[in-house]
């Protein structure tokens, strides 16, 4: 039997809770021990406000680049366990505070709609938080029906919410 080919996905990784750049570190580090997946790239860790209500502390960002072997919603299922282990706790508050939030922003070049996943992410050409770190570790990566990470991070790069590269990873 033959196993499934390497495919390429992308994960957003945030966290605004918990000492959030330590979350986001350890949710990267957790991602790499996805069952037939790898982590190949990551980007450094960037500062923002929240994108949704003002009363909550700053976000730390980043974006990991994998191989995954696994079908895109085994890999959300994998992702969404790592969360909880993190302490998320999906409550309905869409743009609230949270401990550790991973999204899968683009795996290959599909495009999917369904109840549980959506690709690519939607919002992506408006979140210079998800483009900036995106365009560090795959700037050529084409996201399906909108374009490169690199032509579509110089666009909103200066938009708010002002973000700002933390230094070293």
């Amino acid at each position: 039997m033959n196993k499934p080919h390497w495919r390429p996905a992308y994960i957003g990784i945030g966290s605004n809770l918990g000492k959030p750049s330590e979350q986001v570190e350890s949710g990267i580090a957790a991602l790499a021990h996805i069952a037939d997946s790898m982590l190949v790239l990551r980007s450094g860790l960037y500062r923002s406000a929240p994108m949704g209500p003002a009363d909550q502390p700053d976000y730390v960002n980043a974006v990991a680049a994998m191989l995954t072997r696994l079908e895109p919603h085994a890999l959300l299922t994998g992702m969404q366990t790592v969360e909880r282990a993190h302490g998320r706790k999906r409550d309905g508050d869409r743009w609230g505070p949270r401990t550790l939030d991973l999204d899968l922003l683009a795996y290959t070049n599909m495009t999917l709609e369904d109840a549980t996943l959506t690709l690519p992410h939607p919002g992506i050409v408006e979140r210079n938080f998800v483009l900036v770190p995106w365009q560090e570790i795959a700037p050529h990566f084409r996201i399906p029906g909108l374009g490169s990470v690199a032509v579509l991070a110089l666009r909103v790069a200066n938009r708010e919410p002002k973000i700002e590269r933390m230094g070293i990873y």
